[in-house]
């Protein structure tokens, strides 16, 4: 099952996902022709994203590599980076599996009113994988590994339900469409919690800068463009480059900002016939239903002008925290392409204002690179366990390092407690996370409900 499972995964996310829309597509009426290309859209929406990720992390990795050498800064926790972490995850006991026990739940919950979103996310399941991998190679069981990712999917579809009318609002033309990443729902707590306190601090509450506001007041400056080539040519200085190579990173790093939000229209594009046959079939089927979400991936709203300027401007600051925080271990360098995904969930929250945003990330990252120190030990050894098994280069740890660690997804709220009451608190922490989790389903269903018969009242 492993290596049937790890076939597929190696496929990635621009040849799984237009089987899947193809697929799904037939499944609810599509033609094959229209949901071929509505498959095929989304697949070349994660070429290109994943073109341009790249080009961010080639172009910044050795640029930040030699501020680091310049300044003889040291961190012990490697950057294994989010691809990594995912192929150490999807290749484990727990990962071989993680697909058809996650689909099977997601299946219960619908049936029992706990959920309702269906997460057609594959990609992203690795998440899960991740969760259960680093609690199986802690434990020695694979029992508590299943028990600690299908804890984590379950919060995770309860997250995707609670915020899916704030994201359509916010977003716009995503109707149906919910977000169920726990990397990105991992943040939401965050955000709530901060986003309140910045509304009752007098000052503070008045600062409300959005990314239009942006471009008006500023004009070019505000420009998420003219912010990324700003942003570039700045580590380009401190790197010590020549003037050509300054402005080469410069231009990059505008060509980041600037071809995301156009990349993120592809899978909009082929989003839609999916998304609209799927209202009209539950239109249909489930007439006394409130209306079920599609669970996808977030990679559908990261060109948002305030998610673009928000992580320009954090990759330079969490750099330089992460040289100065007391006790921390981890310096991102290939995790920086993962930014991005920290805010889908939480701009409907802030209502896309920059500031508060920001202050979210910061904080956010901050916690977040303290926890991917905590989790590094069972995260290197999963990685070694995968490299003896597969020899796969990419979770290689280089020599002079402690171990290994990845933004996303060990420096997640998820992640850290779920492993935490697997693992370290015996017994008591897994009852803690059972009943809690349990509590939290009822609680959704019991929305659910009520939403379902808000919409039968009015027909």
């Amino acid at each position: 099952m492993e290596s049937i499972f790890s076939y597929i995964v190696g496929l990635g996310a621009p040849v799984m996902m237009p089987i899947i829309f193809t697929i799904l597509g037939l499944c609810i009426g599509i033609k094959f022709s229209k949901a071929l290309k509505s498959g095929l859209y989304v697949g070349v929406g994660f070429v290109g994203l994943s073109v341009i990720t790249a080009l961010l992390t080639d172009s910044m990795g050795p640029a930040l590599k030699a501020v680091v050498e310049s300044f003889g800064l040291e961190l012990q926790v490697f950057d294994m980076g989010w691809p990594a972490a995912a192929s150490v995850a999807y290749n484990t006991t727990v990962g071989a599996f993680i697909i058809p026990v996650c689909l099977v739940v997601n299946l219960l919950m619908i049936f029992t009113k706990t959920t309702k979103t269906v997460n057609i996310d594959l990609w992203n399941y690795w998440h899960f994988a991740f969760i259960g991998a680093i609690v199986y190679f802690a434990t020695n069981s694979v029992a508590y590994g299943f028990g600690a990712a299908i804890i984590c999917y379950i919060i995770t579809l309860v997250v995707a339900d609670l915020t899916a009318k704030k994201f359509q609002k916010f977003y716009k033309d995503l109707d149906g469409i919910s977000i169920p990443q726990p990397f990105c729902a991992s943040f939401v707590p965050f955000a709530v919690v901060l986003n309140k306190v910045m509304d009752k601090i007098p000052g503070i509450n008045k600062i409300d800068i959005d990314a239009e506001g942006m471009k008006k007041k500023f004009g070019l400056f505000g420009e998420p463009l003219f912010l990324g080539v700003v942003v570039g040519i700045i580590i380009g200085v401190f790197a010590k480059y020549g003037l050509p190579k300054v402005l080469m990173l410069g231009v990059k790093m505008g060509a980041v900002m600037e071809l995301i939000p156009r990349i993120t229209g592809l899978f909009i594009e082929g989003l839609k016939p999916i998304s609209e046959a799927t209202k009209e079939l539950i239109a249909r089927k489930f007439k006394n239903s409130s209306g079920l979400n599609i669970g996808m991936s977030p990679a559908l709203v990261i060109g948002h002008p305030v998610t673009l300027v928000v992580s320009i401007l954090l990759i330079p600051v969490i750099i330089v925290l992460s040289f100065v925080l007391p006790g921390n271990k981890f310096l991102p360098l290939a995790s920086l392409a993962g930014m991005f995904y920290l805010f889908p969930l939480v701009l409907p929250i802030t209502k896309g204002n920059v500031f508060k945003t920001f202050i979210i990330g910061l904080v956010a990252l901050v916690v977040g690179v303290y926890f991917v120190t905590d989790l590094a030990i069972p995260f290197t050894q999963a990685a070694q366990d995968v490299f003896a098994k597969t020899q796969d280069t990419a979770v290689k740890i280089p020599g002079g390092f402690e171990g290994a660690g990845a933004i996303d997804f060990a420096s997640s709220l998820f992640c850290w407690v779920i492993y935490h009451l697997s693992v370290t608190i015996k017994y008591v922490g897994p009852a803690i996370l059972i009943v809690g989790t349990l509590a939290f389903m009822l609680f959704n269903r019991r929305n659910i409900i009520k939403e379902d018969k808000e919409a039968a009242d009015n027909q």
